[in-house]
């Protein structure tokens, strides 16, 4: 309606410059921005959520407290069918060995043998996994009246004995020792009570006699 007001004011005779409306400046995002927008969410999403995120690590040791639980309770009945002793394999070099004889009179939830945290293979639901691998360290030669000493851990990076403040956990998120990445990991003690610790442990360790330290199977390398 502007135009034709203009055209109508012009003299016959006489040119007439019609001043037509400039196009709006274009809105919106492009296609790049769009795709940077897109790639910051993923990086941020993987960096909270990752495998080796704080976070992600810190709800799988809370998981990981759980399952050490449940299988606290079929050690304690083991124990108590067995003089107080809990489970001793002659021979055993790995706490596969030993732990196996727990499955499945004691429990058949294989399940709660591999650490949540961990990218472990999953087991067969109450069949023996004494060749195959959990994620679980175990002290051999423990007693129910050991009540303060460790029984199981998560995966440690040697079998030796430690003072407080020596790393029983892998510090780089490389194995051995890295259920949780580089963020430590949980503790059972022989009266069932749980400890998380940091990489390097806040308390000791000790082997006494009779007790060694049995790691899972290290990992198969492709």
């Amino acid at each position: 309606m502007r135009e034709l007001r203009q055209i109508a004011t012009c003299h016959a005779n006489l040119p007439c410059k019609v001043r037509r409306p400039q196009s709006s400046v274009r809105s919106g995002f492009s296609l790049i921005e769009l795709l940077v927008v897109l790639g910051l969410l993923i990086v941020l999403t993987t960096m909270y959520w990752g495998f080796s995120s704080p976070s992600y690590q810190r709800r799988q040791r809370v998981a990981c407290e759980q399952n050490l639980q449940k299988i606290y309770i079929a050690m304690e009945i083991y124990a108590n069918d067995s003089r107080g002793k809990f489970p001793v394999t002659a021979g055993a070099q790995a706490s596969e060995e030993a732990l196996d004889v727990l499955v499945p009179r004691y429990t058949a939830d294989t399940a709660l043998f591999i650490c949540p945290g961990s990218e472990g293979a999953s087991l067969p639901f109450g069949e023996s996994f004494r060749k195959r691998k959990i994620s679980y360290a175990y002290y051999m030669g423990r007693e129910l009246s050991d009540s303060q000493e460790s029984l199981m851990s998560d995966c440690q990076i040697d079998t030796g004995a430690k003072t407080a403040g020596e790393f029983a956990f892998s510090s780089t998120g490389r194995p051995p020792g890295n259920n949780h990445s580089k963020y430590g990991g949980n503790f059972l003690f022989c009266d069932g009570h749980l400890e998380s610790s940091p990489p390097r442990v806040p308390f000791s360790l000790p082997l006494s006699r009779g007790v060694v330290l049995l790691n899972p199977k290290p990992r198969r390398v492709p």
